[in-house]
């Protein structure tokens, strides 16, 4: 009874666990996100297996990161140059990370170095992307500022690129090839303590217009990096990906087509699938019911065998 006891627990506890689990959340939702550091001392190589949202993974960057010491005033940045990059791409999924498909493998190259690579770093394979109705650079600037409260230290912030921040107070450079003269000019500029925060955001026209050849998320990234390092600067980097960023600006178009196909009378536009993950979490349900109502019988059967009151042995008649 005892086994049958903690089994019973132990499909509860999983029955809890699924429930809690979104239906409407796969792994073609999720991304990948790296921090790295040229010259903090933090963790190393660590990374974080939880499935966060964007303002998650903000509060994770100021503690696990380190980026406290970066974006709020504090006494152990006085004397030091500082950037902060924050880089938006759209390229990488998570399961693309460990098996690339269409992604250039350049990119994950990159990445892969720059982690194992640097004084401290940090991954975070699992980033609901795509979730929120504001822009994930303008979700991590206002979990930024409100963990820093008063102290946020940030002297400028540069927006490159199609990022969508509210507000005026940014200086916005609209091409790649301007973001090294702007290091430049703010390095002369530098004050002791202030950190500069760099936010780019390389969408699908800033990648390709204006260049005889399209500028690929690699190429942008190991460009910066190679900018900064012979700079001498010191610098913290945060590189997430966004998926759904290129479909954002063709949405009206989707939702105008299921409009229409609505109206021709189009059955199928109303009808929902099942994908690879739905499927898998379809057959565990199943499989966790079938074995809840097995464990039932057998639970069931043990108590009709103990509640029988039949003799321990039997007796054999004597011969007459």
């Amino acid at each position: 009874m005892k086994m049958a006891t903690s089994s019973l627990a132990i499909l509860t506890a999983l029955l809890i666990v699924v429930a809690q689990i979104p239906l409407g959340l796969t792994f073609s939702s999720m991304a990948p996100a790296f921090l790295w550091s040229s010259h903090l001392n933090g963790k190393k190589e660590m990374i974080d297996y939880r499935i966060l949202a964007p303002r998650d993974l903000a509060k994770s960057t100021m503690t696990e990161g380190g980026w406290s010491k970066y974006l709020c005033s504090s006494e152990e940045v006085q004397g030091s140059n500082n950037f902060a990059f924050l880089f938006i791409g759209s390229e990488l999924q998570s399961l693309e990370v460990s098996r690339p498909t269409k992604t250039d493998p350049a990119l994950i190259d990159l990445l892969k170095d720059s982690f194992s690579n640097s004084n401290s770093s940090v991954a975070f394979p699992y980033l609901v992307a795509g979730e929120e109705k504001v822009s994930i650079e303008s979700s991590l600037l206002s979990e930024f500022a409100e963990t820093c409260q008063h102290n946020f230290g940030v002297s400028r912030i540069a927006l490159v690129g199609s990022c969508s921040v509210d507000g005026e107070n940014f200086d916005k450079i609209n091409d790649v090839s301007s973001v090294n003269d702007y290091l430049n000019s703010r390095i002369e500029k530098f004050s002791d303590g202030h950190t500069d925060l760099i936010v780019m955001c390389p969408g699908d026209s800033m990648l390709s217009q204006g260049y005889d050849q399209p500028h690929s998320e690699s190429n942008i990234l190991s460009q910066l990096l190679n900018a900064v390092n012979e700079m001498g600067a010191k610098y913290s980097f945060l590189y997430i990906s966004d998926p759904f960023r290129s479909d954002e600006y063709v949405s009206h178009k989707g939702l105008e087509r299921f409009l229409a196909e609505g109206t021709m009378g189009n059955v199928s536009a109303n009808s929902t699938g099942c994908d690879e993950v739905c499927q898998i979490k379809s057959s565990l349900l199943e499989g966790i019911l079938v074995g809840f109502v097995l464990l039932i019988i057998l639970i069931s059967g043990l108590c009709c065998m103990m509640g029988i009151d039949a003799p321990t042995r039997f007796e054999t008649p004597e011969a007459s």
